[in-house]
């Protein structure tokens, strides 16, 4: 590759995906170069996802960004549901408000989203380079990282600011020595299968109408493995699959397919799959440590973002990163900006990423909820109180005539103690519990 630029850019961004391309947004916008090197061929298409987006962030990029992007489906109904392997417990939440501008949460393919907000970055004047991989960081004498090497001939691109935004289990991050502990026991294992299923099936077997979409994130899932299962309604697709412990995966010996067709199989899951057919499958890791595991964030000469920062917050109630990346990326852009301006590019002189995001949503929530990724995989939240909720349940509209109906606090005791729960774990864990969502 001949050099895109002799005298180089002012920001090298490795990666499309959200928090890349927002980050690109904000240096085109204040009117600095920046070249967005993606390894796919387009923006999204080596990206696995099958959440919701909650698009609030958006408004800093696009205020009327619902008129624009790509959704599948409009959430209006979210449903947390507890499972054990015959039973099921749902908190259902439907707020029609949801449904119409300026919304609350979207369910969206990757591929179509990404290349929008990447199309956003390339607006403002950004560069995009795709099929190229970044194989390197490159320094200068003073050890301060100037650039990139890529995978092409003549592929080093220069720049004043990188913003690794390559992903979980950031090569860049790693390379710059930023992670400070990589372990499994960060990481969960997302397996997914889409499946199609017409439009208006969908709409009549999830009590839906027109683009509403529905979310069901189920606890109990996934059996004896920590964590979770999660069904969302596309266009004309669900999406269904599990999110696992990548420790507890490797111990348990199964498959991670076997993990989706158990659940895929249980029989509050069931009847919403009947005729569907496969159209695709696949898997991702996630980071889901936490605060207390992300790597440092600036170096000089670089920043990290998004997943390759470890910014997904998965707390059991809030299940989100797509919006922390397009949040950190925006604080990254800006930084490194500011910083080209005053001509600082050392870790002092873009130390205003870590300020930008501590006083946003994107760390206040990370700190404030950093006990939660233990909380919500420890052994008695994956595997008892699931067990003692659906007894609980099952005892309290279980109509025995002739026989009196027990009291609230004798069922609960029962549930207790026939799966070991001791008063002291519930108080234990309520303590936890508030001081984890304080």
């Amino acid at each position: 590759m001949s050099p895109l630029s002799p005298a180089g850019f002012d920001a090298v961004v490795v990666g499309a995906g959200p928090a890349g391309s927002a980050a690109a947004f904000a240096l085109a916008k204040a009117g600095r170069s920046v070249v967005i090197v993606e390894r796919g061929p387009y923006p999204g298409s080596k990206n696995v996802y099958g959440g919701v987006v909650y698009g609030r962030i958006l408004d800093q990029i696009d205020p009327e960004w619902w008129q624009s992007v790509p959704v599948q489906r409009w959430v209006v109904r979210r449903s947390t549901m507890v499972l054990t392997s015959s039973q099921s417990v749902s908190v259902d939440v439907r707020s029609q408000a949801w449904g119409g501008p300026p919304h609350n949460g979207m369910t969206i393919y990757r591929a179509d989203f990404d290349s929008w907000l990447a199309g956003k970055a390339v607006a403002q004047g950004a560069r995009l380079v795709c099929s190229t991989v970044a194989t390197g960081l490159i320094r200068d004498a003073s050890g301060r990282v100037c650039g990139v090497s890529t995978d092409r001939p003549q592929g080093e691109l220069r720049a004043k600011v990188v913003i690794a935004a390559d992903g979980v289990n950031s090569f860049l991050a790693k390379s710059a020595g930023l992670y400070r502990d990589s372990s499994a026991s960060h990481f969960t294992l997302g397996v997914k299968e889409v499946l199609d299923m017409d439009p208006e099936v969908i709409e009549s077997r999830f009590g839906l109408g027109g683009r509403e979409g529905l979310d069901i994130e189920a606890l109990g899932a996934t059996g004896a493995i920590p964590g979770g299962g999660f069904l969302y309604t596309n266009h004309d697709s669900v999406s269904v699959g599990v999110v696992v412990a990548l420790d507890g995966l490797a111990a348990s010996r199964r498959r991670p397919e076997e993990l989706v067709a158990s659940f895929k199989a249980h029989p509050s899951i069931a009847p919403y799959l009947r005729n569907s057919t496969l159209r695709e499958y696949s898997a991702h890791l996630i980071p889901e440590g936490g605060y207390d595991t992300m790597p440092d964030l600036v170096a000089d000469g670089m920043l990290v973002a998004g997943d390759a920062a470890g910014m997904t917050l998965a707390s059991g109630l809030w299940l989100e990163g797509v919006n922390f990346a397009v949040g950190a990326g925006l604080a990254a852009g800006r930084a490194a900006a500011a910083a080209i301006e005053a001509g600082d590019t050392t870790a002092q002189g873009l130390a205003g990423y870590r300020r930008q995001l501590e006083a946003s949503f994107v760390l206040a929530d990370h700190m404030r909820l950093r006990r939660a990724p233990a909380l919500v995989l420890s052994d008695r939240v994956q595997g008892v109180y699931n067990k003692v909720l659906c007894d609980l349940a099952e005892q309290l509209f279980t109509v025995d005539n002739p026989a009196p109906k027990p009291g609230l606090l004798t069922l609960a005791r029962r549930s207790m103690a026939k799966h070991g729960l001791k008063f002291r774990h519930l108080a234990k864990d309520g303590l936890e519990a508030a001081r984890t969502f304080r």
